[in-house]
């Protein structure tokens, strides 16, 4: 028995056979996927929304609202994840058999400090995409600059090339 080392390709390539010579004959691409799909058994949307701590069934330890003190809260959250681990560590030198409590309570902790920062990711993209233009619009004015200090000197080899040779 026999076997391939690479799988046969799809059927589909031999719609571009001619498109060497004649690049218009292959067929258009697929559209882009919108809406949800599913991939390996597992449910994706194309949509790029951050789900809610409640849809995903976890409870909010900061306020809701548009007006979110990120700093204020993540301060918080970090305050309450150490002592909720000096209480685990308390527990677990006294009381043993009770951990599990704390550590779902830091496992709360952590999801909502996680949330927390994902939902400042939109304003990180836009803060390090406005920190590359800046720097390119740097680079640029620096490089348009250097071509006019270039051009000047060239003018002023030029006249005085031409001042020696008129002297000759």
């Amino acid at each position: 028995m026999a076997a391939a080392t690479y799988p046969p390709p799809p059927p589909y390539y031999r719609l571009y056979k001619d498109y060497l010579q004649d690049p218009k004959s292959a067929p258009p691409p697929p559209p882009p996927v919108e809406g949800t799909y599913v991939c390996f058994g597992s449910s994706y949307t194309t949509d790029d929304v951050l789900p809610s701590l409640e849809e995903q069934g976890v409870r909010q330890l900061y306020p809701k609202g548009p007006n979110i003190d990120f700093k204020k809260e993540l301060r918080s959250l970090n305050r309450d994840l150490l002592l909720h681990i000096l209480e685990l560590a308390d527990v677990l030198v006294s009381r043993p058999s009770q951990y599990a409590r704390r550590v779902e309570d830091i496992s709360l902790i952590f999801k909502n400090l996680h949330h927390l920062l994902n939902s400042l990711r939109p304003h990180q993209a836009r803060a390090t995409l406005v920190h590359i233009l800046e720097l390119q619009i740097q680079r640029r004015k620096q490089a348009v600059e250097d071509i006019k200090r270039r051009r000047e000197e060239a003018q002023k080899l030029l006249k005085e090339s031409l001042g020696a040779f008129e002297a000759h």
